[in-house]
């Protein structure tokens, strides 16, 4: 038997990164801690950030609750956090009520699911499972970071000037958001929300070819693009959909900076203010919607497609079962990425759009349908007479999948433009969305917490308040949105400060109310995870080397790695992640780094075919000469 050895070798492939990393990088706290280049340190830095972000954003969506869950209580026991935007009756201001649900929103989508969910995971895993010892550029990962950082603090800055924060919702439509005259909130404030947002494009950029380029370029020997883990699959599809879109956002927001502070009009016509007739004449606000939504949509699966790779591992792992259908899976994925770019007008079926055009995002969007329901269809498979253990990672993991699964069912009326026409911009949609991106993605960010918590921080979070942690925020989340389902359907109207002067909806009095009392419950759950959190990083139970039985490579570094991530040789991989339960084998998993020479003799192929698989994770091509 000849061989043809086309491997690259490791000092070459690694380059740099493949010098001696047994030394520990000495320094001190400040390279260290604060400005780090290890991507491990860095994905703490997004977490706990992230995190910090979390329970403002929750604060805030309690505080529009409790207006609208209770529209004659007295809030002025507020006033001590909120100042002057409680009113001498004891009512939030209601500029500042818009203000509360812009930032709500604009913190859980961008500075939460996107800079908390993919900047933690995506900076930590990537180069623990690829097997590198970092990431492509430790400097650009660390400006990545404190971009968002910036973005951060120019963004909670806004909370304190006397105007107040960005008042035109989320989306920042023109022309609340193009006019610094038409409320408090158009201007100093949507000012620095424009800023903050730029701060942020950054930052998001910046860690996006950081993951691709990484992905591409720093894999261990044997690492195929075929034994990558689902996880790393996810960050690379959600990095380059951020980078092809996320431009676009920038754009925008600098042509709507042009309209305010330049007197250009590319969002701006026939507007007046008080009688008086401003001087744009030109210029469009549903093209702000275009570019907006151009985003908008490949953002919601910028958020969900880590949550979902996440959950595919951690499906995999606690089912002590291989992956069903992981080449559809990643197929899926793949998928879902290039629909996600050819769907945004479903968001603009209002806006007197052609209804021609209309049918063809109607269809594109229920086709978007069919690679969901491939993954759906794929963890329950997975679940299916598997040896399941319901660890709190676990629990989340299929919180998410059930998320996925009634959210995504409400998503295909929003899909149709006849439908949608009249649920639009009422709780239904409000609905749809916090479930199918917000809770679904939320419950794949806790989920990664609770199963990658010990190889970050050495130690086991506390499973029971896990458990009671999961059951609160699930129960919650459902009595949150269900709800809002039932009175969207009945066309009650979203982003109202006040519905009590509409006849229409006294009826929901009632259900507004468990709304907002299952919003507090919910938000109060998070107090129980955040103990867990930080009790166990100083108290909890140390961790074994691979608690959960896992087979990817990020569980042969040591309880505590350094920079550089293993002390010596990188592991070479020889299989795919997802050998679970394998007949013959001596434990119920065979990981990544275990050569197919080294599986129990009932499960080897013929000795030809053996030499063939173990050359070919090694990069040689085998040629057999009795054939050949």
């Amino acid at each position: 038997m000849a061989t043809i050895d086309t491997h690259i070798p490791a000092d070459v492939q690694h380059g740099d990164h493949e010098h001696d990393h047994e030394h520990e990088h000495h320094g001190n706290f400040w390279t260290n801690y604060i400005f780090s280049q290890d991507h491990k340190v860095i994905a703490k830095q997004f977490l706990i950030t992230g995190m910090a972000w979390a329970l403002i954003g929750g604060t805030l969506s309690v505080i529009f609750r409790l207006q609208l869950g209770f529209p004659d209580a007295n809030l002025e026991w507020l006033r001590p956090l909120l100042g002057g935007w409680i009113t001498d009756q004891g009512k939030i201001d209601t500029e500042f009520y818009l203000a509360l649900v812009t930032m709500h929103g604009t913190i859980m989508v961008f500075f939460v699911l996107t800079a908390g969910l993919s900047g933690t995971f995506s900076n930590f895993l990537i180069p623990l499972q690829v097997g590198a010892r970092d990431m492509a550029s430790g400097f650009m990962n660390m400006l990545s970071y404190w971009f968002f950082f910036l973005s951060s603090a120019v963004m909670f800055t806004s909370f304190f000037i006397s105007t107040g924060p960005a008042s035109g919702g989320w989306t920042a439509y023109p022309p609340l958001s193009a006019l610094p005259q038409a409320m408090d909130g158009s201007g100093l404030g949507m000012t620095l929300w424009l800023v903050a947002m730029a701060l942020f494009i950054v930052s998001t950029l910046l860690g996006g070819i950081n993951y691709i380029t990484t992905v591409i370029n720093m894999r261990t020997q044997g690492m195929s693009f075929t034994r990558l883990p689902l996880t790393i699959w996810a960050f690379f599809f959600t990095a380059i959909i951020g980078l092809l879109s996320f431009p676009v956002l920038f754009g925008a927001a600098l042509l709507l900076i042009f309209d305010r502070s330049f007197g250009t009009s590319f969002y701006l016509s026939d507007i007046f203010i008080g009688g008086e007739a401003l001087p744009h004449v030109g210029g469009s606000p549903i093209l702000f919607q275009h570019l907006f939504w151009f985003l908008g949509h490949p953002e919601v699966y910028i958020v969900l497609l880590p949550a979902l790779g996440i959950t595919s591992e951690i499906i995999a792992t606690n089912s002590r079962k291989p992956i069903f259908g992981y080449k559809a899976m990643v197929g899926s994925m793949l998928f879902i990425a290039i629909l996600s770019f050819v769907v945004w007008a479903h968001h603009m079926f209002v806006t007197g759009m052609n209804p021609f055009l209309g049918s063809i995002f109607t269809l594109l969007t229920l086709i978007i349908a069919v690679p969901s329901a491939v993954k759906i269809f794929n963890y329950v498979t997975t679940l299916w007479q598997g040896n399941i253990r319901f660890t709190s990672a676990m629990l989340f993991s299929i919180g998410l999948v059930s998320f996925f699964l009634t959210g995504g069912i409400t998503g295909l009326f929003l899909g149709n433009s006849a439908v949608d026409i009249q649920l639009h911009d009422t709780y239904f949609v409000v609905a749809h969305f916090h479930l199918v991106m917000g809770s679904a993605s939320f419950f794949g960010m806790i989920a990664g917490i609770y199963h990658w918590f010990p190889k970050m921080f050495g130690r086991m979070m506390d499973e029971r308040l896990g458990s009671i942690h999961f059951w609160v925020t699930f129960l919650g989340v459902y009595f949150v949105f269900f709800p809002m389902h039932y009175i969207g359907i009945a066309g009650f109207p979203r982003r109202y400060y006040s519905w009590t002067n509409f006849e229409t909806f006294s009826s929901f009095a009632d259900l507004n109310m468990l709304v907002s009392i299952a919003a507090i419950i919910t938000l109060s759950a998070q107090f129980i995870f955040l103990f867990n959190f930080f009790y166990s990083i100083f108290r909890g139970k140390l961790a074994p080397a691979n608690p959960w039985g896992a087979t990817t490579l990020e569980w042969t570094t040591p309880r505590h790695p350094k920079h550089g991530n293993w002390p010596g040789e990188i592991p070479h991989v020889y299989r795919w992640p997802y050998d679970y339960s394998k007949p013959g084998a001596k434990e119920d998993y065979i990981p990544q780094t275990i050569p197919y020479s080294e599986t129990p003799e009932s499960n080897l192929p013929h000795e030809n075919e053996l030499i063939k698989l173990e050359m070919e994770g090694t990069g040689a091509i085998v040629v057999d000469e009795k054939k050949h």
